[in-house]
């Protein structure tokens, strides 16, 4: 899930992290830490002469005191920083769903993207790490830090996947999408882009 009329720029320069982004859009110093290792209760827009515009989205639900009493061995700034330079994919249609009709998003329309799991784990299984549960958001889920993020070999076969993540960017990740839709709610408006 993207925001709505991102396709065009997440097929030339692939899917970013924020800090893809951020890195891509020259935002440095202390714009930058508000940004990448502070919480953002709202979605951010950035601009660049090249680049155009960006929208950093909100990590809403996950607010620094609540955050601070499920982390285990790390900072609530480390934990940012961490989730800022991932990729994130969820591996089921129902996370998607609830996403989108989530309250922040159901009176927005998205850009949602699908992609072949199989051609992504082939060409970036390095990069790919997997989670049991829905990082972002704090008020359930239990306990998390970096070991959350575990790669695929190391992930125990009996845990439930919750989300993908590809560390930093994807910049091929046209190569492996089948389609993109404009969807609001849990329901697809119209296609605009399918794989032939």
């Amino acid at each position: 899930m993207a925001e709505s009329g991102s396709w065009p720029s997440i097929q030339q320069h692939g899917l970013l992290s924020t800090s893809a982004l951020l890195d891509k859009f020259e935002i440095t110093g202390s714009r930058r830490a508000r940004i990448e290792s502070n919480w953002r209760p709202k979605s951010i827009t950035i601009t660049h002469l090249l680049h155009g515009k960006a929208v950093i989205r909100d990590q809403s639900p996950m607010p620094p005191d609540s955050l601070q009493q499920c982390l285990v061995g790390c900072t609530v700034t480390e934990w940012y920083e961490l989730i800022n330079r991932k990729t994130f994919f969820w591996v089921r249609q129902d996370r998607l769903s609830r996403l989108l009709n989530g309250f922040a998003y159901r009176n927005r329309s998205h850009t949602v993207i699908t992609v072949s799991t199989r051609a992504l784990i082939e060409k970036h299984k390095d990069e790919i790490t997997l989670s049991n549960i829905n990082s972002g958001f704090v008020y359930y889920g239990g306990s998390r830090g970096r070991e959350t993020f575990k790669r695929i070999e190391d992930f125990p076969s009996s845990n439930y996947i919750w989300e993908l993540a590809v560390e930093y960017r994807v910049p091929d990740i046209a190569d492996f999408t089948i389609r993109v839709e404009e969807w609001k709610r849990d329901i697809p408006l119209k296609v605009i882009w399918k794989r032939n």
